[in-house]
């Protein structure tokens, strides 16, 4: 075609002088969209400051310390329409997180040569990895064989915490009754000592989560807590995740804010008391990242959307 369609609409006529004005003006435009982008892509981008106690640490960051647990996204995991680097470029590109929470279902292999590609994809996209989320790694099992995997399992993935550069890793106590048995809680804490001081002295820390078993009693988790005692143990609070009453879980939220080192925030509470339960956190001097859970294993990409959209909502009100 010998005419060219104008910014307004109108037919540009065939003087090679207005062609050359239109495309200068249109190379300046694009310039300028470039460098704003690029711009905003160097803020969005900033590294991520180390936990508080821990060697480097920053706790004048003003960025949002917000994440996605990668369990969130395991019905595409299922389906093979996701792997850990399609979560990666998920969670930087889709949601403009500069943070990751990997579950290890999404961890094929703890092999140094794999978890050195996980790093560079991290590294890549400059990302922090908050947290590494350890499940078949739990402390007590009665079985003592299976309890020797587990122990195995967990000492490969502090390796893997380590050259992933994660922030915090949780590894369960284990156990399934009301309470520990002395046998079992003097085992379970001379390994979170064990995991806390390897951790530690590997620039980042260990702990238990609240979410299932006998460390989801308040009670229970308070003791493991002060028993283990070590500057290298935290805890992962999955919220409204204890067991007991409704008014039991919200105590134990707000009694257990000090200590807790990661977060994972479900869908009830992103669409009930959010932002009572992150104003909890924010008092007591939470550290970490804000990390969004999401359990249905379906519509992920729309529903995790709409968490991430809530939980911003509330950072970004204390931010402005």
């Amino acid at each position: 075609m010998t005419n060219q369609i104008s910014q307004t609409g109108r037919c540009l006529d065939g003087n090679p002088t207005n062609r050359r004005r239109f495309i200068a003006r249109t190379v300046t435009a694009g310039a300028l969209a470039a460098a704003s982008l690029a711009a905003a892509s160097t803020v969005l981008a900033a590294p991520a400051e180390r936990p508080v106690g821990l060697p480097g640490g920053n706790t004048g960051s003003r960025k949002m310390r917000i994440s996605i647990l990668s369990y969130s996204f395991r019905g595409l995991l299922e389906a093979g329409m996701m792997d850990v680097f399609g979560y990666l470029e998920t969670c930087k590109y889709r949601y403009g997180l500069d943070a990751a929470d990997i579950w290890n279902g999404f961890l094929p292999s703890v092999e140094a040569g794999f978890l050195k590609k996980v790093r560079a994809a991290l590294d890549e996209r400059e990302m922090t990895l908050a947290d590494l989320c350890v499940d078949k790694a739990h402390i007590w099992e009665d079985d003592a064989s299976v309890r020797e995997a587990n122990y195995a399992n967990a000492k490969a993935h502090l390796r893997a915490a380590e050259i992933l550069g994660a922030r915090f890793m949780r590894v369960d106590a284990g156990g399934r009754d009301k309470t520990w048995s002395e046998e079992q809680f003097d085992h379970i804490v001379k390994r979170y000592r064990e995991y806390a001081q390897w951790a530690w002295d590997h620039g980042f820390k260990v702990g238990a989560e609240n979410h299932w078993g006998t460390e989801g009693i308040w009670a229970n988790l308070q003791k493991l807590y002060r028993a283990v005692d070590h500057r290298g143990f935290g805890l992962s609070i999955h919220l409204d995740g204890w067991q007991g009453t409704a008014e039991e879980k919200a105590e134990a939220d707000r009694l257990v804010a000090p200590w807790a080192c990661h977060t994972h925030i479900a869908w009830n509470i992103t669409e009930g008391p959010l932002v009572e339960k992150l104003t909890q956190l924010k008092n007591a001097g939470y550290p970490g990242y804000y990390s969004v859970e999401h359990h249905t294993a379906k519509n992920e990409y729309t529903e995790i959307a709409i968490q991430l959209a809530k939980v911003r909502d509330v950072l970004d009100r204390w931010r402005t």
